[in-house]
């Protein structure tokens, strides 16, 4: 699906794709004083209602889904960098760019373009649903930013899509200038404040749609659970860590709710309540989501691991220097202790959850990995989530192109980005793209990882209950 994308991962500059405007569009310089100075080079005029704005056609956003979506983030940050700059110049620069910055030069911008094909899946939407399909697709992007900045404060990590995270980059900023010992407290507090700042953005992006009021009532029902998902996941995760759980259902369920949900099954439950989708075809829609998000999420936690840093844009072994919770390090405990393996239990039990672990002893965990075969059993994992969640999306009987497009999507998020030199992919599979950020980084035995717990979230459309990833 990367070549839909037309952009480079790292550096978040859009690269020449089939949608011109978009791609003139999204290049424009992002400055503070232009945006107060200039507004009309950032369209800043009122955020109202959808169709109160000129809306590209779907034919056009099919072509490049990414930069339709960036094309209004940047009209859309623009305006918040305006009322930034007059409330005081100083939160502007620090905070609001930084935040509008990490935004624009997001990932893959997967989480829109499920919600774009979800819409899809009913055949060709209005202008005002195509608008308000765009606008959840930013506001989605916002919430990535909030979770990553917050994740990068919790996990203490120095970079992020290559670049220094925000807490580092405000830390640094002001490290001659502060009183001696703030300048890190400082960064701290500002990326706390940048990441709330995102999720306030988001929020007022999706307050400001205009729905007819049962499509409203449902679109909202799903943006506040999957908030709520959100945070319930990451203290899931973090609690792991503390506790230095062993549990492979634990780990997959603090998968599902910091990950699965959000990354995958909401937007896609988002866009179908948009299009006005059916009970069934909503449902076996989320089913798809339910089962390829957990496997996105699988993979991030392989590639942490395994992944060449210069294509997964962070350091290897982030996971296990914090001794995160995850169903490879589960599946890897359990199969050494039914062997009686000592010196591989030896292993994890030594390096994981050193902070000072080298890359020498990151080999000796990798080997570990490898030699328990829970990298393979990973692998075997997530290629049957893939499968799973590709039946039900057959089940939902989408429109062609959506359909299409949707399969391409959901194998390109299950596929291993470029393994670090040396490391070898269980199943022989080809190395994929560069992966987009799964949110926050996070008992098997001798066959696959078992299913998670339930988790009882809001329902994915007009009643429609969750289904258990094992369906």
């Amino acid at each position: 699906m990367h070549s839909m994308q037309a952009r480079d991962h790292l550096s978040g500059e859009p690269a020449p794709g089939p949608c011109g405007a978009f791609a003139r569009a999204s290049s424009a310089p992002l400055d503070v004083r232009d945006s107060a100075a200039a507004p009309h080079a950032w369209d800043t005029a009122p955020d109202t209602a959808p169709r109160e704005r000129d809306t590209p056609a779907p034919r056009d956003v099919d072509r490049d889904v990414p930069g339709a979506v960036e094309h209004l983030l940047r009209r859309l940050l623009g305006e918040r960098l305006a009322e930034a700059s007059a409330l005081d110049p100083g939160f502007a620069r620090d905070l609001a760019d930084r935040t509008a910055r990490f935004t624009l030069r997001g990932g893959r911008r997967l989480r829109p373009q499920f919600v774009w094909w979800a819409l899809r899946c009913a055949g060709e939407p209005d202008a005002d649903r195509v608008e308000t399909a765009l606008r959840i697709g930013a506001a989605l992007e916002l919430i990535q930013t909030c979770a990553l900045v917050h994740d990068d404060v919790m996990d203490d990590a120095p970079l992020r899509r290559g670049r220094p995270a925000l807490h580092a980059a405000v830390t640094a900023q002001y490290d001659a200038t502060a009183s001696p010992g703030r300048a890190g407290p400082l960064g701290v507090a500002a990326a706390i404040l940048a990441g709330d700042l995102a999720l306030v953005w988001a929020d007022d992006v999706v307050a400001a749609n205009t729905l007819p009021p049962d499509t409203d009532r449902r679109v909202r029902r799903l943006w506040a659970a999957m908030r709520t998902e959100m945070v319930a996941g990451q203290y899931l995760d973090v609690h792991g860590q503390a506790t230095a759980s062993r549990s492979a259902s634990g780990a997959l369920r603090a998968a599902r709710l910091k990950s699965a949900l959000y990354s995958v099954e909401r937007p896609l439950a988002l866009g179908a309540a948009l299009a006005g989708t059916g009970p069934a075809a909503t449902e076996a829609l989320c089913a798809a989501g339910r089962h390829v998000g957990l496997a996105f999420q699988l993979r991030d936690d392989l590639d942490d691991v395994f992944g060449d840093p210069g294509r997964t844009g962070k350091p290897s072994g982030g996971d296990l220097r914090e001794g995160k919770p995850t169903l490879l390090l589960a599946v890897a405990r359990a199969r050494a202790a039914e062997t009686g393996d000592r010196h591989a239990l030896g292993v994890l039990d030594d390096l994981v959850g050193r902070a000072d672990l080298a890359d020498a002893g990151l080999d000796r965990v990798r080997d570990v990995f490898e030699a328990t075969g829970a990298h393979a059993a990973v692998e075997e994992r997530i290629g049957l989530l893939l499968a799973r969640g590709l039946r039900r999306l057959d089940a939902a009987r989408p429109a062609p192109e959506a359909h299409r497009r949707l399969r391409a999507l959901m194998g390109a998020v299950a596929a291993p980005a470029a393994s670090a030199p040396g490391t070898p992919h269980p199943t022989g599979a080809p190395p994929g793209p560069p992966h987009d950020d799964a949110r926050p980084r996070s008992g098997a035995t001798g066959g696959p990882a078992p299913a998670p717990a339930p988790v009882p979230p809001a329902p994915c459309a007009s009643g429609a209950g969750p289904e258990t990833t094992s369906r």
